[in-house]
């Protein structure tokens, strides 16, 4: 396969998140055979197993882009010691309806940036466990409790220097097992 398409997930909606700043950041230490693309979880109503029989347009399209995917990357901010409402949602319809999971075989990536100390580890432990329950093999170290503090962004909005040399190698492991399980 010449060519890799990532889809990543940004668990928040918030137009200038430090987690959506670390996933633009992250495709540019991508190397040039991997195409990472934010997909859109905005206009995705919230799950009702009631809707299983007929999605609705927006749940088809993140399923379609899943499903086209050769890989996943989730960047997630923690909100109160867990993943946030809007990723648990897109989550639940992309593993829906029984039978029907999107996710399953899909290589994943999980990190995540807080002002916290510990970043985002708790919210990355609840999702590594719902990642395993949907049959998503995920990459398990290193691990990326990155902590938002001066510096962590250049002012091109590149992963700053002190940085730069860990989530370059995270990243050559996450390309490493996408390939190995593509």
């Amino acid at each position: 396969m010449s060519q890799f398409h990532i889809a990543v997930i940004v668990g928040s909606l918030r137009k200038d998140s430090f987690n959506r700043q670390l996933a633009t950041a992250l495709a540019r230490l991508a190397p040039a055979d991997f195409h990472l693309t934010q997909l859109r979880l905005d206009d995705l109503p919230l799950y009702n197993q009631d809707d299983d029989g007929q999605q609705a347009a927006p749940v088809l399209r993140l399923k379609s882009e899943i499903q086209a995917a050769q890989g996943l990357l989730f960047v997630t901010p923690e909100y109160n010691r867990s993943i946030p409402g809007v990723l648990k949602n897109a989550i639940d319809h992309a593993s829906r309806p029984y039978g029907q999971n999107a996710w399953a075989g899909k290589p994943a990536g999980v990190l995540g940036v807080s002002v916290g100390a510990i970043g985002t580890a708790l919210a990355q432990q609840h999702l590594r466990n719902i990642l395993a329950y949907l049959d998503a093999p995920t990459l398990g170290a290193p691990e990326a409790f990155i902590q938002a503090k001066e510096g962590l962004f250049d002012a091109d909005g590149q992963v700053g220097q002190a940085s730069r040399a860990f989530l370059q190698g995270w990243m050559d492991r996450y390309v490493a097992w996408v390939k190995k399980h593509a």
